[in-house]
């Protein structure tokens, strides 16, 4: 079903957003804000970024990449986009824009690869591309990088990309679920961060780089299934990923560092029981914070702008799939200080969440029937 087209002058939704944890005052913090549709009609869309006057570059999780307006038009699919092998998890997933789009048109995104013709499996894989003069097209596609091995598995993707500002790449990679056992064992891509230029090289510096037996775009393993991730203000790598039943965590993950899974975990078995080896074990990390039950975490923005008042500056917003929240997390010291659940009765899962260059959150949500919104100061 096409995406409709012009979103313009319908009514905002106007929310209260209440449901704070961690502090008697923190509900003084809270600015009021309007939901406001920016386009609608999107086929499980999966993320957004932020193109010239306005503009979004969009995907669509089935394996369409459109372009929306500033006044909401939401384009053809764009020609050029690889074959995905979508079904499950597994589709056309993140997008980001090269630091330097203004003067290079390039883009980054991530998506499940097929196998080759004739075999089984997938994985995720990532590839560069130049977006055509009139945003109709993607030119000059090459996948930098593929995830190995390929297995038979519709699940755990990961999938989210970050551009630091010396202008490697982060990638988070999923576990593929069956697979859980991989995400300790430095021979494959399993349930890893890996980072490379984008070119697709190796950094010299990368902490397995020169180890034998080590994938060397491995920076971090011990992973589950990231789904959000993002550059703190102060340039640092933050990330989440969803537990089994319950823990979900948030991690600021550190060059060659085990993060536990599948050995830790503050989750359980589908169904009940206990996982793994307990909650923590010598030379794994620690997650920053957790949350039990999980809220299945999509999306991660730190907001840096001052749209919504000082108390919201700083702030780390991420979506819930689960619950279709958006959680706002004060963080300090490199710890989380309070959490606060925003947009509750909303109803939508939420995908992505992003900070756009006019200093406002915007999100897409996850359903055959996906929006792009923006959260409007009132």
């Amino acid at each position: 079903m096409p995406p409709a087209l012009a979103v313009k002058a319908q009514a905002a939704i106007f929310l209260v957003v209440a449901g704070v944890s961690g502090g008697a005052d923190a509900q003084n913090t809270t600015p009021a804000v309007a939901l406001v549709p920016v386009a609608q009609g999107l086929d499980h869309p999966w993320a957004v970024a932020f193109l010239p006057q306005g503009q979004f570059l969009l995907t669509e999780r089935p394996g369409r990449m459109r372009v929306v307006s500033a006044s909401g038009q939401v384009s053809p699919p764009l020609a050029g986009v690889p074959a995905v092998a979508a079904g499950g998890q597994g589709g056309l997933l993140d997008v980001v824009t090269d630091t330097a789009f203004a003067r290079n048109r390039r883009i980054f995104f991530c998506f499940s690869e097929p196998a080759a013709a004739g075999a089984r499996g997938n994985s995720t894989a990532l590839a560069r591309a130049t977006l055509s003069e009139d945003a109709r097209s993607l030119q000059d596609v090459k996948v930098i990088f593929s995830q190995r091995p390929k297995v038979d598995s519709s699940l755990h993707f990961g999938c989210r990309i970050v551009q630091a500002a010396d202008g490697n790449l982060f990638l988070t990679l999923g576990d593929r679920y069956h697979r859980k056992d991989d995400a300790q064992k430095l021979d494959n891509h399993h349930g890893k961060i890996i980072r490379i230029t984008p070119e697709g090289a190796v950094p010299p510096d990368n902490p397995f780089a020169k180890q034998s037996g080590a994938l060397p775009e491995i920076w971090s393993y011990g992973h589950r299934n990231p789904q959000g991730a993002t550059l703190g203000p102060d340039g640092k790598l933050w990330m989440h990923e969803h537990g089994p039943q319950g823990g979900d965590e948030i991690n600021q993950p550190q060059p060659g560092r085990n993060y536990g899974w599948p050995v830790i975990t503050y989750g359980e078995n589908y169904g009940g029981g206990k996982l793994g080896e307990g909650t923590a074990k010598a030379g794994m990390e620690q997650p920053l914070h957790y949350w039990v039950p999980s809220i299945a975490p999509s999306g991660m923005a730190f907001l840096t702008s001052a749209r919504y008042g000082a108390a919201w500056q700083g702030s780390l917003f991420i979506g819930s799939l689960k619950f279709g929240t958006l959680h706002r997390l004060e963080v300090a010291g490199g710890k989380v200080q309070r959490e606060e659940k925003l947009l509750q009765g909303n109803g939508e899962r939420i995908r992505d969440v992003r900070q756009g260059p006019d200093g406002l959150l915007y999100m897409v949500t996850d359903s055959p029937q996906g929006r792009l919104l923006r959260l409007q100061p009132n």
